[in-house]
């Protein structure tokens, strides 16, 4: 067993706080705002200049100039605020954002990440994940354990230096995959820990599927 991507966007909301400015990036951790905890006030902002986002729209209710950084068609709140994208990158790279929720294609056990191209593959673009995790107090990631390949065969994510073209050295805070959730000291020498396992999910079965060195310190 593991988490379904609703699990794994479940666990990220954990790592909402009351007040914070939140960044979702595409993926699954656009799912993240469906389980913002009730009651408690979290602003979601959007490279593209939104902040204050609301929830996905029911079909039929789509309105197709309100939009999210992955173009996917959201609502508005209230609240809501609009602004030039120069703006929205200026309270990024301001550190006015406490915390952005990423996917990844890699995660080393010093916290560089790869979560923008693979060579030789066609791409649209680095959009806003290297001025993200620069610029952002907390970074959090939410992937897939292993990468699926073509030849029905498995590789780790989590690796002791990625090989695909980085998004940012020793920018992330703590790794949630489908098998558990590893912190990681980026700015120290602690390295990577693991903390917590995912629902039916053994630390034997981690250890198979991870490159990247870690110890392993569960509650």
């Amino acid at each position: 067993m593991a988490w379904t991507r609703e699990q794994m966007a479940a666990r990220a909301a954990k790592e909402l706080e009351d007040g914070f400015y939140v960044n979702l990036g595409i993926g699954i951790p656009t799912l993240v705002s469906n389980y913002i905890p009730d009651g408690m006030s979290v602003q979601l902002q959007s490279e593209n200049g939104m902040l204050g986002m609301g929830p996905f729209p029911y079909e039929g209710e789509e309105d197709p100039d309100l939009i999210n950084a992955g173009k996917q068609t959201i609502t508005a709140l209230p609240t809501t605020s609009y602004f030039t994208s120069a703006d929205s990158f200026g309270m990024i790279r301001g550190g006015h954002i406490n915390l952005s929720i990423l996917g990844a294609m890699q995660v080393a056990g010093n916290g560089d990440l790869a979560n923008w191209m693979i060579p030789g593959k066609m791409v649209k673009g680095m959009g806003g994940a290297m001025d993200l995790v620069a610029g952002v107090k907390r970074v959090v990631v939410v992937m897939e354990h292993v990468a699926k390949n073509k030849d029905g065969t498995e590789s780790p994510k989590l690796l002791k230096a990625c090989d695909l073209p980085l998004t940012g050295t020793r920018v992330v805070d703590l790794v949630i995959t489908d098998l558990g959730v590893f912190e990681i000291d980026k700015k120290g020498d602690g390295g990577m820990k693991l903390i917590e396992l995912a629902d039916g999910v053994t630390a034997e079965e981690i250890r198979k599927k991870t490159e990247a060195d870690y110890t392993v310190a569960l509650a």
